[in-house]
């Protein structure tokens, strides 16, 4: 009977029946949602045959285009999951007054608020801005892929599978009640006796790995693979900005990885790195979550400023005012960034001196961000300026980001943060910067490389739609909680006593709807646009006037990129090559080798995210024979050497006589 329960111990762990939330209703419906359109998914996949096509060109795929657009789709998914989040949130908080407690449990709340930042920052933003850099950057530069193409599909695939295991603790489990850095001691064993701090720490440890070896490769990519005549200078400015948020990812994200290890260290064998017990110090968390946090804030922004960039640049019909100022000022931001961690906690007692330091530090690091708007600004003067949806969102942004920024620089100040700091105020001006500079960037990016990607523009009337319900949505959502934070309402509060605050909840959670249709109408854009996809599409690869070499190519690109490398002799590469009126070589086409597919980066992360499974609920057999498994498969991938193919000449040569004539039939 004792080997019995021990070897069930072994392979259950702590996984029990309790762990099924059947007492939570709203979890069960959501479960039953999930289960019925899964379940659906599932059937439609089926009944038109296309799982095999699934497998081989998207799932296996190592083409950076496929990789960008499936980031891009995973970030959509989960953006859905971590707004239904906040809409449950800004619910309750419009309706739990007085008698009234709401309808979420403050058990389920805390773990709302804390899954939703979880979601936002890692498996919506990080997704979205690495999506764009794998699709874009290789194109910019004049390459056929990515410095590592298998790399690339494995870190994919280590993203999704940390976002599975978070999307697993709302029905297996719960997630942590911490707040979305997790600090101890409540993150601790003794605050924290559940999974949900287990949850925390695999999902990001997994997902972390595919983003620090994105991180490697794209880096790898910009300095080696740029097309001759590409110097530094004569980058384009998105792929100046994805260099430096790509070294700011190498050189953070280890410190995540080793934080968080500490932290299960500590629940798991006692280490006591942050607790009082043998000379922890909940304090060297702080710091060193921060230490990565605070430059995953501008690993988010500072791709965005490179779209905002290219599209002001474009819709202007000018070339971008200061480039050299803008790639100055990329840099500086980049190094600025590790200098201003603690003015997130200068409320902790680090003295007068050193808050005084971080203080001076985030202001200066405003210099060159404001530097950014004025450039601009400067293009847009005396421009032939043309208000389609990728310039609305980016004026959207120039409105939203500055009034962020402005708070920010309040923020910056000790004594004003002592009084702001953990209330509302810091909520709004948080989400101010990062929905008005991260999510506006994004939708701008997605309307202004769609046609692009896929051969045909997206719907002008439901992108404006998108466009104006997030516009006033936010200003409803989030400028109400300035004032509740100068009020001194602090965050994370799941209930009220004081009714004369419930207009400003009230006026928030209208904000939280409009976004909510924003969203809906972002959905509908994408729909309206399939189904007439055949009088929307663009013949030509350029249907903006683009400036850069990504345009120089068909819409969609072809498997290859490029079937020749192609000569950068300016910084604006295609409008050079359109000036001089640039010819398609007619010739001298040969075979063009690829490389292979493989299942290896899905199965190996699928593999992770079982041991990351095993781990989270002691199920040491689980993730033991999970770990072995998973290093035979990247054995054996090692030594699978049949990995390459090519297109013979006779394909390239019909695939660009075709482009060809269509540019031409064009102009």
């Amino acid at each position: 009977m004792l080997d019995h329960i021990d070897l069930t111990k072994l392979i259950f762990g702590r996984l029990t029946w309790d762990a099924i939330p059947f007492h939570e209703p709203i979890l069960l419906a959501t479960f039953a949602m999930v289960a019925l359109g899964g379940i659906a998914l599932v059937a439609a996949l089926t009944y038109f045959r296309v799982w095999g096509t699934l497998w081989r060109d998207w799932i296996t795929s190592i083409d950076h285009k496929k990789i960008g657009i499936m980031y891009m789709i995973l970030g959509l998914i989960m953006l859905l999951r971590g707004f239904a989040d906040a809409l449950m949130m800004r619910t309750q908080q419009a309706i739990a007054f007085g008698d009234n407690a709401g309808f979420l449990p403050p058990h389920h709340y805390d773990q709302i608020f804390t899954a939703h930042g979880v979601i936002m920052i890692f498996f919506v933003a990080m997704p979205f801005v690495t999506g764009l850099m794998n699709y874009v950057v290789p194109l910019q530069i004049g390459a056929r892929d990515v410095a590592f193409p298998f790399l690339n599909n494995f870190s994919f695939w280590m993203t999704t599978m940390g976002a599975v295991l978070v999307m697993a603790s709302l029905f297996v489990g719960e997630f942590a009640r911490t707040g979305w850095l997790a600090y101890p001691p409540l993150s601790g064993i003794v605050g924290s006796p559940d999974v949900g701090v287990d949850y925390y720490i695999w999902s990001l440890q997994i997902a972390g790995v595919g983003t620090l070896l994105s991180g490697v490769n794209l880096i790898a990519t910009i300095v080696k693979m740029r097309a001759p005549g590409m110097t530094w200078m004569k980058m384009p400015v998105f792929t100046w900005t994805a260099l430096c948020t790509n070294i700011l990812i190498v050189a953070a994200f280890p410190v995540l990885t080793a934080v968080l290890a500490m932290l299960s260290l500590d629940r798991v064998a006692g280490f006591n790195f942050f607790t009082t017990e043998l000379g922890g110090n909940a304090m060297m968390y702080v710091n060193l979550i921060w230490i990565w946090g605070h430059p995953e804030v501008y690993i988010l922004i500072l791709p965005l400023f490179g779209v905002f960039s290219e599209v002001v640049a474009t819709f202007s019909s000018k070339r971008l005012f200061g480039y050299a100022s803008m790639v100055y000022a990329t840099c500086v931001i980049m190094i600025l960034s590790y200098l201003v961690w603690l003015h997130h906690f200068f409320t902790m007692g680090s003295g007068a001196s050193v808050n005084s330091f971080f203080g001076i530090t985030t202001m200066i690091i405003s210099i060159p961000t404001g530097a950014k708007i004025f450039n601009w600004l400067f293009t847009m003067y005396r421009g032939r300026i043309r208000f389609e949806l990728p310039m609305l969102w980016t004026i959207g942004f120039m409105v939203t980001f500055t009034i962020g920024g402005m708070t920010g620089v309040l923020l910056a100040v000790p004594p004003a943060d002592f009084v702001l700091h953990n209330s509302l105020f810091l909520i709004a001006h948080f989400h101010n910067v990062i929905i008005g500079g991260v999510v506006f960037g994004v939708f701008a990016a997605i309307n202004y490389w769609f046609p692009k990607a896929f051969g045909y523009k997206l719907d002008t009337f439901w992108g404006k739609c998108s466009f104006w319900f997030w516009f006033v949505g936010f200003y409803l959502a989030f400028m109400p909680l300035y004032v509740l934070g100068l009020m001194g309402v602090t965050r994370r509060v799941n209930h009220f006593e004081d009714p004369s605050l419930q207009i400003w909840t009230i006026i928030a959670w209208f904000g939280a709807v409009s976004i909510a249709l924003g969203i809906g109408s972002l959905l509908m854009q994408f729909y309206v646009s399939f189904r007439n996809r055949h009088a929307l599409r663009d013949v030509t690869g350029d249907p903006w006037g683009g400036r850069t070499l990504e345009w120089a190519t068909s819409s969609p690109p072809p498997d290859y990129n490029f079937a020749f490398t192609p000569q950068v002799h300016e910084l604006d590469a295609w409008t050079d090559m359109k000036k001089h009126g640039y010819q398609r070589p007619t010739s001298g086409f040969t075979k063009i080798h690829m490389p292979k597919n493989t299942w290896a980066g899905f199965v190996i992360a699928a593999l992770s995210a079982v041991v990351g499974f095993g781990l989270i609920w002691q199920m040491w057999l689980v993730a033991g024979v999970g770990f072995v498994v998973m290093m035979a498969a990247i054995i054996v991938h090692t030594f699978n050497y049949k990995r390459d193919y090519y297109i013979p000449a006779e394909e390239v040569i019909r695939t660009e006589d075709a482009y060809t004539k269509l540019l031409s039939s064009h102009v």
